[in-house]
């Protein structure tokens, strides 16, 4: 397990919508954020959700001129943190993170290894939750989530 994880927001909110926030602490423990996410996010998030500021003001503006600023601003602070994983979601995001070496999971990411370390019985149910959000989700990468997580590939929503 990577010593260190750091979310963006898009994570807190979509567990927070599907009442799952908690599969993270159970996960994870301790969660790393930014205070950008955090205003981004809009609530308080739970107590073990810890921001930090990136250090590297030069490299958190730089990554601003192409990502959001939580996003930004997360990778910054990834770039700082040795052997650590971020959570995000976004495509162009994603990118970023991965060609500046950064080891890279999303929501669905979490939620299959909830499941592959019995946190979860299936993903299924909170795929179905999913669906009902305003979170777009493939159906091509719903089909490979269920492989991931080693369920049955029937999916109803």
């Amino acid at each position: 397990m990577p010593k260190v994880i750091i979310s963006d927001t898009s994570c807190f909110i979509l567990l927070t919508t599907i009442d799952h926030i908690n599969l993270l602490y159970d996960l994870y423990g301790d969660v790393y954020t930014t205070p950008e996410v955090v205003l981004e996010f809009g609530t308080s998030l739970p107590n073990w959700v810890i921001p930090i500021s990136s250090s590297n003001q030069d490299q958190k503006e730089f990554l601003k001129l192409q990502l959001d600023e939580g996003e930004a601003s997360a990778i910054a602070l990834a770039l700082e943190m040795p052997d650590c994983t971020i959570i995000l979601d976004d495509t162009k995001a994603r990118k970023f993170a991965k060609d500046l070496g950064l080891s890279v999971t999303g929501t669905l990411g979490v939620i299959i290894k909830a499941k592959l370390e019995g946190l979860i019985p299936s993903i299924k149910p909170i795929l179905s939750k999913i669906k009902t959000t305003n979170f777009y989700i493939s159906d091509s990468l719903i089909e490979k989530s269920i492989q991931e997580a080693e369920e049955d590939e029937e999916f109803t929503n």
